[in-house]
């Protein structure tokens, strides 16, 4: 990879993954605090259709709880728990629903011993693994005289975080599905309240794709800069 002065060209990769990443913030921003604004027809709140999402799919050892913070909410599968926020469990918004029904759909998938949510909390030691030692290998590969040997098994390590990633994107996209599904059938949204709820998970969806891609992006600039294994002196 040629250098032009002191500019680095593949910098253009990083550059891109913030863009999309910053993007993909901004529009998940923008459309909560849209739907935000839009009061459940039926009265409902987070909170409700997070109870009434375990109670149809017969999930009784999940419990739900507060946790504090804007859009923290999480499902705990260690512990059984579904955090919900404090913009989220008591608030009778569309957008606040669709959170919260979206956790819900990870404590269903966990019930339903979804494969891809198994595989994606088996890669969690590797990913976190490769994301912590992969940088730290380069470096010391490129002290030591731009060792091959290091600097492969750091990039190798680093595309464990893009595994990670990419498994991520099926369950965070099952999950709304699954949520939203319940909860139209089930009555809790209305006919104008299923598209803006869609749109609001939706929004949260491109977060994780934008997420992989500019893990894929860093992972083809650390290849493009040490994985041809040419000199570099």
């Amino acid at each position: 990879m040629p250098y032009y002065g002191f500019f680095d060209p593949t910098y253009i990769l990083v550059i891109l993954g913030l863009v999309l990443s910053m993007a993909a913030s901004s529009y998940v921003n923008s459309t909560f605090k849209k739907y935000d604004q839009y009061r459940s027809q039926k009265g409902v709140t987070g909170t409700d259709a997070a109870k009434y999402i375990l109670q149809q799919s017969l999930i009784t050892d999940v419990s739900v709880q507060r946790v504090q913070g804007d859009l923290t909410d999480n499902y705990n599968g260690s512990n059984k728990t579904l955090n919900l926020s404090d913009a989220t469990a008591d608030s009778q918004s569309v957008a606040a629903i669709g959170v919260a029904a979206h956790e819900c759909g990870h404590a269903v998938q966990d019930a339903a011993h979804y494969w891809p949510m198994r595989l994606r909390t088996g890669l969690v030691p590797v990913a976190n693994l490769g994301s912590t030692l992969s940088m730290p290998l380069i470096l010391i590969g490129l002290v030591l005289g731009f060792n091959q040997t290091l600097i492969h098994l750091g990039i190798f390590l680093f595309s464990f975080a893009l595994l990670f990633q990419l498994v991520t994107l099926p369950v965070e996209f099952n999950a709304s599905a699954r949520a939203v599904r319940i909860l139209s059938e089930g009555g809790l949204l209305t006919a104008e309240e299923v598209p803006m709820v869609k749109k609001v998970l939706f929004a949260a969806a491109l977060t994780y794709v934008a997420a992989s891609l500019a893990t894929f992006l860093q992972l083809l600039r650390l290849i493009l800069l040490f994985g041809g294994g040419r000199d570099r002196d």
